[in-house]
């Protein structure tokens, strides 16, 4: 089946003028990605409901098995494939920051993408973005240094894929200065802060698992014309649900 075609501008991104209406500035509805491959008893269904997904290649969560099954998945559902790296955190599922030298964090991140890549090539499926996630997602957001190694080791393995991240920051500024397409990305089922950043797990409001509550962040974000795709995390409770509400949100034109 050929791969559906998201629906998100992939474009250097842009800051939003103040009233901006449904969409981003190309009024282009945003796609829905989905972090996906960090459970072994995954519903197919969650990877059928995405436009993009990002596949966890082993550093946090994801090994040979789930990343083959989440890869057919996409190839079947026309769903696009994406890596989505991370430190080499198992037991804190990556979301506890590691202090890495930038030269072995991209040695790294290039090893979880090719591993990845390589059951890629055996499906015939392209791996055409990639998200870091947890810690690195946001230590790149935040620290050059972390930000261009996270480039050079994806590059190294993949080539010159798409970025997903936060719509501003340093993880966006290596990506533009490298020309790779990058994706500004909101959350659906999280709390977002005034600024964009996220509301930190544990505090009120930080997770979103109602359907209805994560289909309504989403008619936020697209109506705040600053993103380009919108996150619902597959490891959530009620994560199809959720996914199915947001896609319904998103098909709507929020």
């Amino acid at each position: 089946m050929a791969n559906r075609r998201p629906r998100e501008t992939v474009t250097a991104p842009f800051a939003a003028p103040a009233g901006r209406g449904r969409g981003n500035m190309s009024g282009v509805t945003p796609s829905l990605n989905i972090d996906a491959g960090e459970l072994p008893d995954e519903p197919p269904a969650l990877v059928a409901a995405a436009d993009r997904v990002n596949v966890a290649c082993g550093g946090h969560a994801g090994d040979d098995d789930t990343m083959r099954t989440t890869l057919a998945r996409a190839q079947a559902a026309g769903t696009r494939a994406g890596a989505h790296p991370s430190y080499p955190d198992r037991a804190g599922f990556g979301r506890v920051a590691m202090d890495v030298a930038p030269a072995a964090l991209a040695l790294e991140v290039e090893a979880q993408c090719a591993r990845l890549a390589a059951h890629a090539r055996a499906l015939g499926v392209a791996i055409e973005h990639v998200k870091p996630h947890g810690a690195l997602y946001h230590r790149a957001a935040a620290d050059p240094a972390v930000a261009d190694a996270v480039i050079d080791g994806a590059v190294a393995a993949l080539g010159p894929v798409a970025v997903v991240g936060p719509p501003t920051g340093a993880l966006r500024d290596a990506a533009l200065r490298r020309g790779l397409p990058y994706l500004r990305e909101g959350f659906a089922d999280r709390g977002m802060t005034a600024d964009g950043g996220l509301v930190p797990r544990g505090a009120p409001g930080a997770l979103l698992h109602d359907p209805a509550d994560a289909a309504a962040q989403a008619r936020r974000l697209v109506a705040s014309g600053a993103y380009d795709t919108v996150c619902v995390h597959g490891d959530s409770p009620n994560a199809v649900a959720v996914a199915r509400a947001v896609r319904a949100a998103l098909a709507d034109g929020a």
